[in-house]
């Protein structure tokens, strides 16, 4: 049974403008909407969360990002545009947070369930870190991860290298020994780690201004499940993102490399 003990929930969202391959993409609009706001008003709808603060940077290009933040009341921080650990570190610090859901900027279609859900595995038991993506199950731009404020900090005198200081936690999931880590795997008719739902490139954009469009207008709280079985229907949908080169081959890497080593 959940229970927090007391512990505040705040999910950061890391968003910026200055994206080296879709400049400003947190604010382009899905049915009159900025990215960013959809998001928020998604992870927004859990039952455990209790803030959601924007892990934005000092860059002026943010100041954008800053003023959207401002109109609709969403609370945000601004750290180090190179050092994302720092930032999102002193984000949920700045909230008072005890434990952080990690979500990523360029994941609009974030299920609320899912959240719950990692929230749920963490008050389960004795765990410093829980995702659903370790092992590759759920589609691209799903990605959950929950874990203790104190054990970010951890990290954070831990490492000074450049690549855990860019990607929050790829130092505590390439160390399984030093950290208890729970992977938890989509289930049935989610089990699609072939396709992708990430806002990265224009491409990304078009695939999911197509989704909201055909999902929004009818429940503004679609569920993952209804992207999918939106995919499933409509194969063709794919070709919108076929040709992209995702930049991310470095994590891919590790994540192989981790589960050769580990035994999660």
């Amino acid at each position: 049974m959940y229970n927090n003990n007391g512990l505040k929930i705040v999910a950061t969202v890391e968003a910026r403008m200055g994206s080296s391959r879709l400049p400003g993409k947190v604010l382009f609009p899905l049915v009159e909407k900025p990215v960013l706001q959809h998001i928020i008003e998604r992870i927004n709808r859990s039952k455990y969360v209790d803030e959601v603060v924007v892990a934005t940077t000092e860059n002026v290009l943010d100041d954008k990002i800053v003023e959207i933040c401002q109109n609709f009341d969403f609370k945000y921080y601004r750290g180090s545009e190179q050092d994302v650990l720092l930032r999102v570190l002193n984000a949920a610090k700045s909230a008072q947070a005890d434990i952080i859901v990690e979500i990523c900027g360029d994941c609009p279609v974030i299920d609320w369930r899912h959240i719950d859900k990692s929230i749920e595995l963490f008050f389960s038991g004795d765990y410093d870190y829980i995702s659903n993506d370790i092992e590759k199950t759920f589609p691209i731009g799903l990605r959950v991860q929950t874990f203790p404020v104190s054990v970010l900090e951890r990290v954070n005198q831990l490492t000074d290298s450049e690549a855990d200081h860019e990607h929050v936690t790829l130092y505590i999931y390439s160390n399984p020994k030093q950290f208890k880590i729970l992977n938890w795997s989509a289930k049935g008719d989610m089990i699609h780690p072939e396709l992708e739902i990430t806002l990265d490139t224009a491409e990304d954009y078009e695939l999911i201004k197509f989704i909201f469009n055909q999902l929004y207008p009818n429940d503004n709280d679609f569920t993952a499940l209804d992207v999918v079985k939106l995919f499933l229907n409509n194969p063709e949908i794919k070709d919108y993102t076929k040709n992209v080169k995702r930049k991310d081959a470095f994590l891919e890497k590790k994540n192989e490399e981790n589960k050769k080593n580990s035994n999660i």
